[in-house]
């Protein structure tokens, strides 16, 4: 959740991003991932983007997330020199996906990840989006995309739980 904005035309660096962002939300955007795949060749994701968007009810603050602060993944390119953390801008955050079937007796997990596998950071995805001169503004919502671990047990949508929809997702299946 961007809390401060930067103008017009004017590029941020990350240290200038980490201090724009004022805290953080879990969103999900509900896609049409068959209808997504489809589309994907020749358009990219498009109409399969409109069913909804959900948010927390709550804001976690940068300032509440500092102790879990480390540095992104090792790189397979080097990144642009605007994006060489300094120091380190990604969070080790715990992520789980519990499912409850109708008629089950609770919920199941179903996936566990981590928000240390983004391979950008916050700060570096908000500086390269305003490399170009692109406005943020306050309460604008960046979304980070799927965060996914390693492992098939860590992936972070039902897409890839169900290895694009040629196995079945299954509650209580790991």
């Amino acid at each position: 959740m961007v809390g401060t904005g930067n103008a017009m035309g004017v590029p941020v660096t990350l240290a200038q991003a980490y201090e724009m962002i004022f805290g953080y939300v879990l969103l999900n955007d509900w896609s049409a991932r068959d209808i997504q795949a489809w589309e994907y060749v020749p358009l990219g994701p498009f109409r399969a983007k409109v069913s909804a968007t959900t948010i927390s009810p709550w804001i976690v603050t940068c300032e509440v997330l500092e102790p879990y602060r480390e540095m992104t993944p090792p790189r397979v390119q080097p990144l642009l020199p605007c994006l060489r953390e300094p120091e380190a801008y990604n969070q080790d955050l715990a992520l789980q996906i519990l499912l409850e079937p109708a008629g089950a007796a609770g919920a199941t997990s179903i996936t566990r990840t981590n928000q240390r596998y983004t391979y950008y950071s916050s700060v570096q995805q908000l500086t390269h989006h305003a490399i170009g001169g692109c406005m943020m503004q306050t309460g604008d919502l960046p979304g980070s995309g799927t965060i996914s671990g390693r492992t098939p047990d860590s992936l972070g949508s039902l897409l890839e739980l169900s290895w694009n929809a040629h196995r079945p997702a299954r509650a209580g299946r790991r």
